[in-house]
């Protein structure tokens, strides 16, 4: 076995969202060892300018790179929408993955009508990331971008069910999924994309407004599944039958973190197990 197949996955986020996509590696690679970091003192990447996300991005990839990775997870829908590319320049050396293209992957394959609506962040809406992979993957596919920042916030503070969550999901979505009569726009999504590792949280919420017939996507299995095939293709698995283990970094507030990490991820995580780090 090579020995750069006991080395970590290195892995980022904005915040804990990341955490969701983390969740299905392990449960797709219990042997692999991982190191997330979630940049929590400059959250939301979402509202932010694209030379400002992808300044982000480049800088929590060197701290995880210098780490000794094996391969990078971007588990960022924003960073992954608009610094994928300087982050494969930056480290030319390290297989580095996105949350974006498996997503696309995902609903491309389940959509019947070729009409799918993403919901993301402003700023991954407005880069068209998901608009330009699912149309690369099937050229007729209609999408509808719609943000949804708001339900970043309501997932970081825990605000996951109930009216409130419902309220904002039926602001948001109907517009999409209950059109006006008469509306020159009938067609209804059959695939929806929660395009933001926050929102998977929140997909309770959002199926109340949401017709029983339409597809939820959550790119965090598709992507754990995208991160196996390539490390398989490069002959970096880690074989074993032990746990891999875990290292969190965060750039602030470590007990905030280990709290909503754990509600993100749905394993306890201790403030003994997180590192504080400076970018």
């Amino acid at each position: 076995m090579d020995t750069k197949a006991t080395y970590p996955i290195g892995m980022f986020d904005s915040g804990v969202g990341g955490l969701t996509v983390l969740k299905a590696l392990r449960q797709r690679m219990p042997c692999e060892d991982v190191i997330y970091l979630g940049d929590t003192a400059r959250l939301p990447y979402g509202t932010k300018s694209p030379q400002t996300v992808t300044r982000y991005g480049v800088q929590c990839s060197a701290e995880l790179v210098k780490r000794d990775i094996k391969l990078l997870v971007v588990a960022c829908n924003t960073a992954s929408a608009m610094a994928l590319t300087a982050i494969r320049e930056a480290y030319p050396d390290v297989p580095v993955i996105g949350v974006v293209e498996p997503g696309a992957r995902a609903a491309c394959a389940v959509t019947k009508n070729q009409t799918i609506a993403v919901l993301a962040t402003e700023s991954t809406i407005a880069g068209g990331a998901y608009q330009r992979a699912i149309h690369h993957l099937v050229p007729t596919a209609r999408t509808m971008g719609h943000p949804c920042s708001l339900f970043v916030a309501l997932a970081e503070e825990g605000w996951i069910d109930g009216a409130v969550p419902e309220a904002v999901a039926a602001r948001y979505l109907d517009p999409v999924f209950n059109p006006a009569s008469g509306s020159v726009d009938p067609v209804i999504p059959d695939t929806l994309v929660l395009g933001c590792t926050h929102f998977p949280l929140l997909a309770p919420a959002i199926r109340t407004v949401t017709p029983p017939s339409v597809t939820i996507v959550d790119s965090a299995a598709t992507t754990a599944e995208t991160v196996f095939d390539e490390l398989t293709r490069l002959g970096l698995t880690r074989s074993g039958t032990g746990c891999g283990k875990t290292a969190y970094l965060t750039t602030d507030d470590v007990p905030r973190f280990a709290r909503t990490g754990t509600r993100f991820l749905g394993t306890p995580i201790t403030e003994n197990e997180i590192e504080l780090v400076d970018l």
